[in-house]
């Protein structure tokens, strides 16, 4: 009785199932699609909310997503472009192993390419646009392991020779040569967008792709047609940066962006997901994050088994096979394929038993299907909904065969012995003799050849070669030194830098032929900095605007967002701030617009927390500036140990482009913004600035007369000695601890000494000026010796000089070479919560502090005695502390 109603049940439930089916299949019929999808949506929504979670929502069984009666006929000569592919190949082998002969271990990648070539011929030759044309060419992240194959492509087009090839990874090559990976800075008119470090392209991608967006509701871009392409490896994607941005993505409707993930199933060691699924997994991933989710994961030769009538049986396989049993399947002859995945099922064993051994393992993967990859970029393209992704499989070093095809040891393959070398060349066919192969040399078909002809005819059509940099004319008036009086005088009300930055940039937006250029970036700190009055001023962006009433829209300063709102107000989100500063400060490139990025931070969270991203700024040759607010180790005060940053100015140092500035007055901000403003977008020089500007009120003197051309070099003259007939010490101060020092003066006025004060905006650029001029002298030891800066400063002052600033003591230190005499005081080791007054106690570098450190270098040196000492100790309250940076 209870079997016969355990049956009952069942057929019930079929019926149920059918009848939900047949539903979905009748509305599918008659409305179309979208209808029957937005059906389906509604169901797994009432799921949801009856507590019924449903993974399978999200995850598709593991099969191509475009159906076979679904494709078009693939539009190239197919033949053609596979010797194409054939050849690329070979010379982005080549190139690799050539390099490691002669300069063994000098590394370079041949697999990743290998995997997938196909993946970029068919985008090569019929999808990704060039410059030559009216709209913007699209914008194509590589993969940067990648880069053989871009220039193997690149030397077939003619654009690069042959010595370039042979000195692949030997920049300092007399000849010229390639970069190892896209790097803009090293090869300015080719390479683009950075990639490498992995995970950075596909972040600055999504922001690239929102800027753009950006750029046109804002008027400054008429229209824009290009599309932004990102290459991604499956292993690239355990990097943060990768999938950390993906809902910005569907958020901001970028139906411009295409990921392309070759999903090769291994990393640099081993499997991505040896044990699990990686594909699958992102799949789950990403339509979680709303994008379009694409798979080609099977080629055309397998359409046959999907037609057939184990199809099921088939998908049931599929889904149930682990990635390392997948990399084991692509390694292996096509028995050990027919016994361990068809023949874990009879109905599949039988469905291939009129295949070979041979043919089964030429089942192939559909990464390496033209016809699979073509019409997954056509629906990706054509897709106006959002974003989409194209989980391509492919096998990683496609072609190497027993030289590392598929194993694990395969990224680090950098050589191929001869007997590879020749199967690597009967494998592609390349017309190369077996004598000549053991040379392993370039081949390139004459210019007037078809496959030559065939590849310059495809880029033509697509309206010229990519990857391509160019670097656009434009001309920019930028306001004059005069144009900032108002911020030469001493102020009448305390102030702090970081609001002294918001009213040199209000001014800046006040100015007609400047303002539209200017892109405000704030990672959720407006409140903070002082800059809500901007809300009202200029809007915030927003792609759909503001299609609610905000709580504070009753105040004066209510939170505004408009569709082509000026301020990107990223949230709490430094990397994706960083890399929406990537892509405005290099736009002067991309899109022939000089952009001025001034992106505002929490200093601490800037180089401490993406540091790579900045980096990267001077890779791309990004023009622009950061401001690093709260800056310092003391004047944060409340905040503690995470916060309070001292080593930014040093972190700062270590990027050559980077122009860095500690910030003490509004007239510095005033004379350096300003000259940057020149340099960069007059002048054109690549380069960006970071400011370091704190939250402490004071008032800001006036501006000395000679002021403005040392500032940008880094030290001026605040104030001279009171006497002549006093001792004379030299004092330098920098940022906030600026006003310690001008009281540390008062102080040793007390205790008979006179100072001179000097403030350092810039121990990076003393130390860079210096370093230069010793270089010169070095190689003109026959002419008269240069003297740098900072040297012919030195002649100025006396024998005792004391440095204070909020930051480690290195910071400062960085000149002593060409300043012996310097002491430096700093904010060493981690910082605190407490008030300011007692940080610097903690710190020594109070004014206290500082006027004993003089009387103590003074005794060192026989100029005050022992009792003079001990009397000014008492005087000043100093009280000894034990030191120790993690006390």
């Amino acid at each position: 009785m209870s079997q016969t109603k355990e049956i009952g049940t069942m057929l019930q439930k079929d019926l149920e199932l059918q009848r939900c089916l047949d539903s979905i299949r009748y509305i599918l019929n008659q409305q179309g699609p979208e209808a029957a999808q937005d059906f389906v949506k509604q169901l797994l929504q009432k799921a949801n909310g009856a507590g019924i979670s449903i993974k399978e929502g999200i995850q598709s069984d593991y099969k191509n997503t475009i159906d076979p009666a679904d494709e078009v006929s693939y539009p190239g000569d197919v033949e053609l472009e596979q010797e194409i592919r054939n050849i690329i190949r070979w010379n982005a082998m080549a190139m690799v192993v050539k390099a490691n002969r002669v300069h063994d271990g000098i590394g370079g990648h041949i697999s990743t390419y290998a995997s997938s070539a196909v993946l970029y011929e068919v985008a090569f030759n019929h999808f990704f646009k060039g410059p030559n044309q009216t709209g913007a060419a699209d914008q194509v992240f590589f993969q940067g392991h990648a880069s053989p194959g871009m220039y193997a492509r690149s030397y077939l087009e003619y654009r690069l020779d042959k010595a370039k090839l042979h000195n692949f990874r030997q920049d300092l090559s007399s000849k010229g040569g390639l970069s190892s990976y896209p790097h803009p800075y090293l090869m300015p008119d080719y390479w683009q967008f950075p990639t490498v470090s992995m995970g950075l392209g596909p972040i600055n991608s999504i922001y690239q792709a929102r800027f753009n967006k950006y750029l046109v509701a804002r008027g400054l871009l008429k229209e824009d047609h290009s599309t932004v392409w990102c290459f991604v490896g499956d292993g690239e994607v355990d990097e943060p940066e990768t999938l950390g941005a993906l809902s910005i993505a569907s958020r901001e409707k970028l139906n411009n962006l295409i990921f392309v993930i070759n999903c090769n199933l291994q990393s640099l060691d081993g499997p991505v997901r040896g044990n699990g699924n990686i594909v699958q997994e992102l799949e789950r991933i990403f339509k979680g994050a709303s994008w379009h989710v694409l798979k080609v994961l099977w080629s055309c030769n397998w359409d046959f088994l999907f037609e057939s009538e184990h199809k099921e049986a088939l998908i049931k396989r599929m889904n149930e096979t682990l990635d390392g049993e997948y990399q084991k399947f692509s390694v292996s002859h096509g028995s050990y394929i027919r016994k361990h995945f068809f023949g874990k099922d009879p109905q599949l064993l039988e469905a291939v038993s009129h295949l070979s051994d041979d043919e089964l393992t030429r089942l192939g993967r559909g990464g390496h299907d033209p016809q699979k990859v073509y019409n997954a970029y056509k629906v990706a393209s054509e897709h106006k909904d959002g974003p989409v992704v194209i989980l391509a499989k492919t096998v990683k070093g496609y072609g190497l065969g027993e030289a590392g095809e598929g194993k694990n040891i395969t990224h680090q393959q950098k050589k191929l012995n001869e007997k590879e070398l020749r199967e690597f060349r009967a494998r592609f066919n390349i017309p190369l003799d077996d004598d000549d192969v053991v040379e392993t040399p370039f081949y390139r078909p004459d210019r007037k050849s078809k496959v030559v002809q065939y590849v310059l005819k495809q880029r033509e059509a697509l309206h010229g070669f990519l990857p391509a940099r160019i670097e656009h004319q434009y001309s920019l008036d930028v306001p004059k030194l005069e144009d900032f009086q108002e911020f030469f005088k001493e102020t009448k009300t305390p102030l702090s830098t970081t609001m002294a930055y918001v009213r040199v940039f209000s001014k800046l937006l006040k100015n007609k032929a400047l303002a539209k250029y200017l892109v405000p970036i704030i990672p959720d700190e407006a409140r903070t900095f002082g800059m809500e009055s901007l809300f009202r001023q200029i809007g915030i962006y927003s792609t759909e605007g503001q299609q609610y009433e905000p709580v504070d829209k009753d105040s004066l300063l209510y939170y505004k967002e408009a569709k082509d709102g000026q301020i990107l107000e990223e949230g709490i989100n430094e990397a994706g701030s960083m890399a929406s500063f990537v892509a405005a400060a290099s736009a002067y490139s991309t899109h022939g617009l000089p952009m001025i990025p001034f992106y505002i931070f929490y200093s601490m969270f800037g180089f401490q927390r993406v540091g790579d991203l900045i980096w990267l700024c001077a890779d791309i040759q990004a023009k622009g500036f950061l401001m690093g607010a709260t800056a310092g180790r003391t004047t944060l005060n409340g905040e503690g140990l995470q916060h309070q940053d001292g080593h930014s100015l040093l972190v700062a140092g270590t990027i050559p482009t980077c122009k860095a500035y500690d910030i003490s007055f509004h007239f510095e901000l005033a004379v350096i913004i300003q000259a940057g403003l020149k340099r960069m977008y007059v002048d054109d020089i690549n380069e960006f600035y970071y400011l370091a500007i704190s939250n402490e009120n004071y008032i800001h003197r006036e501006m000395p007369k000679l002021a403005p051309n040392h500032i940008l070099k880094g030290l001026y003259l605040l104030e001279k000695a009171s006497k002549k007939d006093k001792c004379v010490v030299d004092l330098i101060g920098s940022g906030a601890i600026t006003k310690q020092v001008i009281e540390a003066k008062a102080l040793l006025e007390t205790l008979g000494v006179d100072a001179r004060l000097w403030v350092a905006t810039s121990y990076k650029s003393l130390r860079e000026e210096a370093l230069e001029v010793d270089h010169w002298n070095l190689h003109h030891p026959d002419e008269k010796q240069k003297e740098c800066f900072i040297a012919r400063m030195s002649k100025k002052m006396g024998d005792v000089v004391i440095a204070a600033s909020d930051n480690m003591r290195l910071v400062s230190d960085q000149i002593k070479p060409w300043l012996p005499q310097l002491v430096s005081l700093g904010t060493d080791g981690f910082g605190r919560s407490d008030t300011r007054e007692a940080l610097r106690d903690f710190f020594e570098v109070d004014a206290k502090h500082i006027a004993y450190m003089v009387m103590y270098q003074l005794f060192l040196r026989g100029k005050k005695s022992k009792s003079e000492l001990q009397l000014a100790k008492d005087h000043l309250k100093i009280k000894a502390k034990r030191f120790s940076l993690n006390s």
